[in-house]
């Protein structure tokens, strides 16, 4: 008796965008572009650089901006010299947001100051909003900023796919809390474990990557509002501490 093999199934259009980001993001050649360029921020930015990707830097201040590109650091963790290393391996600075460009990895690291005891979220709706309209088919966007379990999926996720993109299948998600202790002489950004996460799988391994290429262990999480949490226990655990 004979039979046929089952003809194997193509690959979904999904998984070839992610094949193809995380092999971008493993030779360097993913754009990436860090919205906020605070202590927070300029950090990831200057690692970036370090390991080979090319990297701007949006900072909506343009005072500020413009002292980053001058080669002045405003951040305690990054000295002068690190940033003019940087901007030498063609880190760059903007405070215009159409100045930003198109990106394949976008993390967004603005302030959420808490406003009647709840962070205020609108410089994440402002980032959010700016990344749509630059958004391409393939991107991976990444938040760090301190918020609430649901933010990402329930929040920034609509709107992104304000682009006309639809997260998950056309573009990726995650959530990945930012740890920086500013002025720790023994834990800094490369060595402090990163807790990652996406909306999906294939967001997730596209997030575990990018960091991966950053930091000396990645902590993947089920989804991104366990992500949301973690950095929501750290937070209270640090001010029972204090």
């Amino acid at each position: 008796m004979t039979g046929t093999l089952p003809t194997p199934s193509a690959p979904e259009p999904a998984d070839v965008l992610v094949d193809d980001l995380l092999r971008r993001i493993t030779d360097r050649t993913a754009r990436v572009l860090i919205v906020g360029q605070g202590y927070v921020g300029l950090p990831v930015a200057m690692r970036a650089v370090e390991v080979g990707f090319p990297v701007v830097g949006h900072e909506a201040s343009p005072e500020r901006a413009a002292a980053l590109q001058a080669g002045s650091s405003y951040v305690a963790d990054v000295p002068d010299s690190l940033l003019r290393s940087a901007l030498d391996a063609g880190y760059q600075a903007v405070a215009a947001p159409g100045d930003a460009g198109p990106f394949d990895v976008a993390v967004i690291t603005v302030p959420t100051p808490l406003r009647d005891g709840t962070p205020d979220l609108s410089f994440v709706e402002d980032a959010a909003a700016t990344l749509a309209r630059c958004l391409r088919v393939g991107g991976l966007v990444v938040l760090e900023s301190t918020t609430y379990p649901g933010t990402t999926d329930e929040l920034m996720r609509p709107i992104l796919e304000q682009s006309g993109l639809e997260a998950g299948a056309e573009f990726f998600v995650g959530y990945s809390p930012e740890r920086i202790d500013p002025g720790n002489p023994r834990w800094g950004f490369v060595n402090t474990p990163k807790v990652v996460s996406g909306i999906d799988e294939r967001s997730r391994r596209a997030v575990e990557a990018f960091y991966g290429a950053l930091v000396d262990k990645v902590v993947p999480v089920g989804s991104t509002a366990e992500a949301e949490l973690v950095k929501l226990l750290e937070n209270t655990f640090r001010h029972v501490n204090i």
